[in-house]
């Protein structure tokens, strides 16, 4: 009778244990980590002056409405084509501008728009090298970028080339203008100011 009563006992506590160590506490409960929050894919940083154009490529990211988001690439009319919004213009605008535009249009069918617009990949800042360099082309303009820099870049410039000559062409104010530039000079740590900050769509030319 007394080992019986023993080995009863026995599995109680053995039940009790287990039950006790399959329940989580109450700290074990609040201490549990929350959820981590979808990770929105990156993109690259625009400069502060980046206004949207032509060939962009953009990430339309809205909360929680997985239909209505994705990549798309800004048309040669200027236009991006996004499901249920439609067409939308989006050249000229900068990013938070063209957030504010979707969240109003995107209102017409959802409570509580939340758009995210990230930039993958900027392709209508180009400057264009041509002539007597080992790379000629046109070549992305994402951040601050002199003369030399794009001769670097482009490989720098061939044996023949006439570095005297090298030339920057800029339209400005409809007018084209023309900005000399003396390679030799400027490697010499001379007449610096002619190593000048590209913009958009300026061409050297190295004859």
């Amino acid at each position: 009778m007394f080992s019986r009563t023993v080995t009863m006992l026995s599995c109680l506590l053995t039940t009790a244990a287990l039950a006790g160590s399959a329940a989580p506490s109450a700290a074990q409960v609040q201490d549990s980590p929350a959820p981590a929050p979808v990770a929105v894919p990156g993109g690259i940083e625009p400069p502060a002056d980046y206004v949207i154009g032509p060939e962009d490529v953009l990430g339309v990211l809205f909360w929680r409405e997985t239909e209505m988001s994705g990549d798309v690439t800004v048309r040669p009319d200027g236009r991006i084509s996004l499901p249920l919004i439609g067409d939308v213009v989006a050249a000229g605008l900068t990013p938070a501008a063209l957030k504010a535009t979707l969240q109003g249009v995107a209102a017409k069918f959802l409570t509580d728009p939340n758009a995210t617009i990230v930039v993958r990949e900027i392709k209508s800042r180009q400057v264009f090298i041509t002539g007597e360099v080992a790379t000629p082309g046109a070549y992305p303009l994402i951040g601050p970028r002199t003369v030399m820099q794009l001769i670097a870049l482009a490989g720098g410039v061939n044996e023949f080339a006439d570095k005297g000559a090298i030339a920057v062409i800029r339209i400005e104010n409809g007018q084209q203008r023309r900005y000399a530039f003396k390679y030799d000079d400027v490697a010499r740590g001379k007449s610096l100011q002619q190593n000048i900050l590209l913009k958009p769509g300026d061409t050297v030319v190295v004859p």
